[in-house]
C-alpha cells in the first residue's frame, strides 16, 4: 500500500526534483484544539511542467536518493 499526499509546490529549482509542502491538521491532546502542521517533501518529477504554487499529488516510491522517496503523480484539478 502506497501513501498518497496532497500539497503545494514551494520550490522547483532542482533538476527533476520539486519540494512539496504538505499541511496536516493535528489535535492538541490536552486542550482539544486543532493546529496546522507543515512538512516538506522532496519529490521526483520527470518533466518540468510544474511551477511554484501548483497543488499536486505525491506518491511514496522506492528511494531515489538520500532524501527523495516520493514522486509527483499529477496536478489537482
Amino acid at each position: 500500500m502506497r501513501k498518497i499526499l496532497k500539497g503545494i509546490i514551494v520550490s522547483n529549482k532542482m533538476l527533476k526534483t520539486v519540494v512539496v509542502a504538505v499541511t496536516n491538521y493535528k489535535k492538541f491532546p490536552k486542550y482539544q484544539k486543532f493546529y496546522k502542521s507543515r512538512k516538506k517533501y522532496k519529490a521526483h518529477v520527470e518533466s518540468g511542467d510544474y511551477h511554484i504554487g501548483d497543488m499536486v499529488y505525491i506518491e511514496q516510491c522506492r528511494p531515489m536518493s538520500k532524501e527523495k522517496k516520493w514522486r509527483v503523480v499529477g496536478l489537482v484539478k
